[in-house]
């Protein structure tokens, strides 16, 4: 039989129930690898005219149909917007400063956003398939967007030279994403089965800044966010690469419905499973790092074998890479990996 998408599996992924289908789930796939998939281009396509907007993106919502997913994976990150020169990639970002802060155009950038972000979303919520909803909206967090604005590697020296800048800049950055994640929930939250921003807090052995920093000032304004998608009747997934377990349970706490990102070299994904489980859906379970340097037949097989049990163990559990699929990952080995869940889906139905 065809298949036919239904969100309401991804749902119950991420109000941590077991969904009667095992669902699919990616943060991004390149737009390489689904032209190479789908057997045309179509990319260039997302930044042209009405037109072509609409053609994008019934393209970018068909590969996600007949990769057999429930749902559409696509956000605008808010750093797009940021006018001039941003840090995100390494360097000085453009506040290093009281009088840099005062001068940056802060009233200006909701409005800098949504002339980049309304007519896609606009065009991607006209062209979801039938059955399906989009996961993501707004893309970046708080950290990130500090990254951008100051630089990985100045941000503590502001938090030791000046203490109550350091607290107006995230108080701003807060401010700045409530503005914006409202107005997504009025015009698109009815669309999207999950809200999500990417905010990777960690590397492989522990936080990027000090935990009592990640309390004070990040999850202070997650929290915010957080609270604006639930009031609009959204749900929240949260994707931080890292290690991160020392403030797991802190951001569970905030009420986010479910976790996605996992690093092989930092734990498996059976402790995820067992330490968060009970009280969140997880997504992912599959190494990026695994699915390059495999040959398709051992990613399929290992697929197979893990993703069957990570769905007997999680209550909400949806598979996919732990990360997301660049243009890096082999083609044949993430079709392998998505061929492994459709076999466990025809077992589990017969």
């Amino acid at each position: 039989m065809e298949f036919q998408p239904d969100y309401r599996h991804f749902a119950d992924v991420m109000l941590n129930k077991r969904p009667a289908r095992l669902p699919l789930y990616e943060h991004i796939v390149n737009a390489a690898s689904m032209e190479k998939i789908l057997g045309l281009r179509f990319a260039e396509l997302e930044g042209g005219n009405a037109k072509d907007r609409a053609e994008y993106f019934r393209h970018h919502g068909r590969f996600f149909r007949e990769m057999t997913y429930d749902t559409v994976s696509y956000e605008v990150c808010i750093g797009g917007a940021l006018p001039g020169h941003t840090a995100i990639c390494g360097g000085q970002g453009p506040i290093q400063s009281r009088a840099d802060f005062e001068s940056y155009p802060w009233s200006e950038l909701p409005q800098l956003y949504w002339r980049q972000a309304r007519p896609r979303l606009d065009a991607l919520v006209a062209a979801l398939p039938p059955g399906m909803k989009a996961v993501g909206g707004v893309g970046n967090g708080v950290f990130e967007l500090a990254e951008s604005l100051v630089g990985l590697e100045y941000l503590p020296f502001m938090e030791a030279d000046d203490p109550e800048l350091y607290d107006d800049l995230f108080r701003a950055i807060g401010n700045l994403m409530c503005a914006i994640w409202e107005d997504f929930m009025s015009r698109y939250g009815g669309h999207f089965v999950a809200c999500r921003f990417g905010d990777d807090l960690g590397f492989k052995s522990s936080l990027l800044t000090n935990p009592a920093t990640v309390r004070k000032q990040i999850i202070t304004q997650y929290r915010r966010v957080i609270d604006i998608v639930h009031a609009g009747g959204g749900l929240f997934l949260w994707h931080s690469c890292g290690c991160i377990f020392e403030i797991m349970d802190d951001v569970i706490a905030l009420g986010i419905d479910a976790k996605h990102s996992n690093e092989d070299s930092i734990a498996p994904f059976d402790r995820w499973i067992e330490d968060y489980g009970d009280r969140i859906g997880l997504l992912g379970g599959f190494d990026m790092d695994f699915l390059c340097v495999n040959s398709a037949e051992v990613i399929y097989e290992r697929v197979f074998e893990l993703g069957g049990r990570f769905r007997k163990a999680a209550r909400g559990y949806a598979l996919g890479s732990g990360n997301s699929i660049p243009e890096y990952v082999p083609t044949e080995n993430y079709l392998a990996m998505i061929q492994a869940a459709q076999r466990l889906r025809q077992e589990e139905a017969t």
